[in-house]
C-alpha cells in the first residue's frame, strides 16, 4: 500500500513540475522588471511654468542706476538741446529766406543798374535828333550844324567824364600792350622804334581799369639810308 502511493506522489510530482517550473519562471521576469524599473536612471521632470521665471530678465549691464540729480541735470540738458535745434531750424529757414531775397534784390539791380546812365545819354539823344531835324528842314547851315554836333559831344565828354570814362592818351606815346593794340607796324627814320604813330581809334578807361583798348599804328625805326652814307664816309 505505500508503495503505490509513493508511486502516485512521484507520478503527481512529475505532472507538476513542469507548471511549477513555468510559474517559477514568470515570477523571476517580473522581479527583474521591477529591479529594474527600480534601478533605472531617474529622467528630471519638466520644471513647472513660473509666470516669474518667464519674464525677461534684464542684465546687470542694462541698468543704470542714477541719482535723483543726475536724472535732474539730464532733464534739463534735453530740454536745451531741443532747444538748440529748434533755433537752429529757424536760423536755417530764415537764412534760406534772406538768400532768396538776395537773389530778387540781385537780379532787381542788374535790370535797373544803367537807368541813371540812359536818362543822361537821352539828353544827347534829343540834341542829335534836333540837329538832324534842322538840317533835314534847311534851317541851319553846314557852319551851325557843325557847332551843333561839337556842343553835342561835348555834352557827351561831360557825361562820360562824370562817370569815370577817361580817353587813354596814345599818340606820341610809347606803345604799351596794356593800354594799346598794334593794328599796323611802320617802318620809319622820323620816329623812335615802338613809338604810337597814328591813333586808328579811341581807347577807354573807366576809372582804372581798361575797358578798350586804343587801336593805333606803331613805328618801327630804320637808319636813314642817306645819314649812313654820310657817316660812312
Amino acid at each position: 500500500m505505500p508503495s503505490r502511493m509513493n508511486k502516485g506522489f512521484n507520478l503527481l510530482a512529475r505532472c507538476l513540475r513542469p507548471l511549477f517550473e513555468v510559474f517559477m519562471n514568470k515570477n523571476e521576469h517580473a522581479g527583474d522588471k521591477k529591479n529594474n524599473k527600480d534601478h533605472s536612471p531617474l529622467r528630471p521632470e519638466p520644471a513647472k511654468a513660473d509666470n516669474d521665471a518667464q519674464e525677461p530678465v534684464a542684465k546687470a549691464d542694462d541698468r543704470v542706476v542714477l541719482s535723483r540729480q543726475e536724472c535732474e541735470k539730464l532733464k534739463e540738458e534735453a530740454a536745451k538741446a531741443k532747444e538748440n535745434w529748434d533755433r537752429l531750424l529757424r536760423q536755417q529757414a530764415d537764412f534760406e529766406n534772406f538768400r532768396k531775397r538776395l537773389e530778387r534784390d540781385k537780379q532787381e539791380f542788374q535790370k535797373y543798374a544803367h537807368e541813371d546812365l540812359i536818362v543822361d545819354f537821352l539828353g544827347v539823344l534829343d540834341d542829335l535828333e534836333r540837329s538832324v531835324e534842322a538840317a533835314e528842314k534847311g534851317q541851319e547851315n553846314s557852319e551851325a550844324f557843325l557847332k551843333g554836333i561839337e556842343m553835342i559831344l561835348a555834352h557827351l565828354y561831360e557825361l562820360l567824364k562824370k562817370r569815370g570814362v577817361a580817353a587813354i592818351a596814345a599818340k606820341g606815346k610809347k606803345f604799351d600792350p596794356n593800354q594799346h593794340e598794334a593794328l599796323v607796324q611802320t617802318e620809319t627814320p622820323e620816329y623812335e622804334d615802338g613809338e604810337v604813330i597814328e591813333e586808328m581809334q579811341k581807347g577807354y578807361k573807366l576809372n582804372d581799369r581798361v575797358i578798350r583798348t586804343a587801336k593805333v599804328r606803331v613805328a618801327k625805326r630804320i637808319e636813314n639810308r642817306g645819314q649812313k652814307t654820310e657817316n660812312g664816309k
